[in-house]
């Protein structure tokens, strides 16, 4: 089996390469049909997926059976105010990868984001994959333009809607949240912004168990639990044992107001990953790294 990895150098495409390699994940061995697999590991700037051009020529000449598309603009804030570039990585370049994956007969598992959805629906209650998406923001409403993309250009499709994903690499959520702490003492994170962490360990040993199957659809794939912005830092400080305090900041203070509020997150329907793997590995959620912004009391603020 020949398989092409695209973002590879990002924390999931990482995670996935390593699995590949080592034919086994923390959880337990990838599927069999996998362990010989020929891995073609690509990113910026051997292949901009945005350039039809380039992504055609590449998949034809290599062929793959299977494409896992892991590339994405996953800045939140800057998908804001860079909407070209929102919508080359996040949805002409799912495009063409549909497109070239129907021509050469390769299943194509594209990986989405719970920002698809406003976090109102059903009066704000765990989302599944039955439910309509609303983005609020220039990051959701791009991935799921990608995501129509992918169902409309290929039909072997695989679509996989994860929440807060984590890993052990890059710049993530816990070495903001442990450099803040010991850098300023005294931590503010939002409270008002739930979701699933999801172990990107678990979210990658699941994305190749998928794959080898025929069972072409729109999955939702996260850790176990809800919890807020807060609970995560707070549990990251504690098993970090920096000396640092966390706590939400006050009502009169707005954090990021030019973000829309993230969106409550969603369920698996299809399956619900534990996260059972390196409990404070931790990276942030669909990409979105707030750094702290210091006050002039010396407490960071992350929201």
């Amino acid at each position: 089996m020949k398989i092409i990895v695209t973002g590879c150098k990002g924390q999931l495409g990482t995670e996935i390469l390593k699995q590949l390699r080592e034919g086994r994940s923390e959880i337990g061995p990838i599927p069999e049909k996998l362990l010989n697999a020929t891995v073609i590991a690509v990113d910026l700037p051997d292949l901009d997926i945005s350039n039809y051009k380039m992504v055609d020529e590449f998949v034809r000449r290599n062929r793959p059976d299977v494409i896992i598309n892991c590339a994405a603009y996953t800045n939140v804030d800057g998908c804001e105010v860079n909407h070209d570039a929102a919508f080359k990585a996040n949805a002409l370049g799912p495009r063409n990868l549909a497109q070239a994956a129907e021509k050469t007969g390769a299943r194509l598992v594209h990986v989405s984001t719970d920002y698809v959805f406003s976090g109102r629906e059903n009066g704000g209650v765990a989302q599944d994959e039955a439910t309509i998406p609303g983005p609020i923001s220039a990051y959701g409403s791009t991935k799921l333009m990608g995501e129509k993309y992918v169902e409309q250009f290929c039909h072997r499709h695989f679509i996989v809607r994860t929440a807060w994903l984590y890993s052990y690499y890059g710049k993530n959520f816990v070495k903001t949240i442990v450099n803040a702490g010991k850098k300023f003492g005294k931590l503010e994170v939002v409270n008002d912004q739930c979701g699933n962490p999801t172990n990107a360990v678990d979210l990658a040993h699941e994305i190749l168990q998928l794959c080898v199957t025929h069972e072409y659809g729109l999955y939702h794939c996260t850790g176990e639990g809800i919890c807020a912005w807060y609970d995560f830092a707070s549990e990251i400080i504690r098993l970090s044992g920096v000396d640092a305090t966390v706590a939400p900041p006050a009502p009169a203070r707005s954090i990021r107001p030019s973000t829309p509020k993230a969106p409550t997150a969603p369920s698996g329907a299809h399956w619900t990953t534990g996260c059972c793997a390196a409990p404070w590995a931790t990276m942030s959620a669909t990409g979105e790294t707030h750094w702290p912004a210091s006050s002039p009391t010396g407490t960071a603020t992350m929201g």
